[in-house]
């Protein structure tokens, strides 16, 4: 009887390990952080946040819609309460009338256009480097900062993929590099992918040729690929997080005059993707570089970099 228990502990031990696998941890964060919200407009009107009702979910959303909060993060704080409940053993019916009648009405009555971050383009990318190139830092810290920004962008990394690269990732080859991309957003399970990046013809942008800066100045050979510093420029083995890259880029647009209020981590990906669709590049291959699985962000990345290029106004006459 007793081994039989312990079997049993052992089973619902590995159950719950793989409860947590299932999502990314970016995605529990989300979900925790999200419920919390719920926990707390439930305690400061008296409701129960666990288990909950529908009456309860839907005032939470009009609550949401009354204070500037967008529809992308009203329509995943539900689907938060929802996982929560679930993962609980609770019953939420989150399709209920009175939570979809009313995010409906919400949806119509918002818009449900979404102002994404700007795309971080090719000339603000030449400036950025231009600045961190004059600067008057540690050597470490220039190869460092410059090697993020060109891979971010030349990658068109999303920006927790760029941090969780490690030495062991890369592979130099008489073209340029080949990536190795252990797990992102669009590959829960970890098959895999690859990216190539070529030499560039000119060195200064050239993503590669800093990567091999970088490795030569920093000395890593193995582990994390960006990594934080310690005190008086002494590179660490923590590696960096994914805010320090949106920090990072910020940084830089303040120092070069651009206005970086909508700005993010996201720029360089964005930014990659619109500058290739503005050069002609074609929707597969860009696809293949961001890693993209579904053509709807990229052709709104293409419609972008179009608009002035294949404007009917240019055919007019003064």
């Amino acid at each position: 009887m007793n081994n039989l228990t312990t079997d049993i502990k052992s089973i619902e031990n590995e159950t719950i390990l793989n409860l947590k696998a299932s999502k990314s941890r970016n995605t529990i964060r989300a979900y925790k952080s999200d419920f919390h919200d719920f926990g707390l407009f439930c305690a400061k009107n008296g409701f129960k946040s666990l288990p909950t009702n529908p009456k309860t979910v839907s005032l939470y959303l009009s609550y949401l819609s009354t204070n500037d909060i967008k529809i992308s993060t009203i329509k995943r704080r539900l689907v938060s309460v929802g996982v929560v409940h679930k993962l609980k053993g609770h019953y939420l019916d989150t399709k209920h009338p009175s939570i979809v009648e009313n995010l409906m009405g919400i949806k119509r009555r918002k818009g449900i256009k979404q102002k994404g971050k700007k795309p971080l383009l090719i000339n603000d990318l030449k400036n950025i480097i231009k600045v961190i190139d004059q600067e008057n830092k540690h050597e470490i810290k220039i190869a460092r900062d410059r090697t993020i920004i060109l891979l971010g962008f030349g990658g068109g990394f999303r920006r927790h993929e760029l941090i969780s690269l490690d030495r062991e990732d890369l592979d130099f080859v008489n073209e340029g590099l080949k990536i190795n991309i252990k797990k992102s957003k669009t590959d829960q399970f970890g098959e895999g992918s690859i990216k190539a990046l070529p030499y560039f013809d000119d060195h200064t942008y050239c993503p590669v040729r800093s990567i091999q800066q970088w490795l030569k100045i920093s000395n890593i050979k193995t582990g994390p690929l960006f990594r934080k510093f310690h005190k008086g420029m002494k590179l660490s083995k923590i590696r960096l997080s994914d805010q320090s890259v949106a920090l990072l880029i910020k940084e830089y647009l303040n120092k070069i005059g651009v206005d970086n209020s909508n700005y993010s981590g996201h720029s360089l990906r964005s930014g990659f993707a619109t500058s290739a669709a503005e050069a002609g590049a074609e929707e597969r291959s860009i696809m293949a570089m961001t890693g993209h699985k579904s053509t709807e962000m990229v052709r709104r990345y293409i419609k972008e970099a179009n608009l002035f290029k294949n404007n009917a106004l240019n055919k007019l006459k003064f």
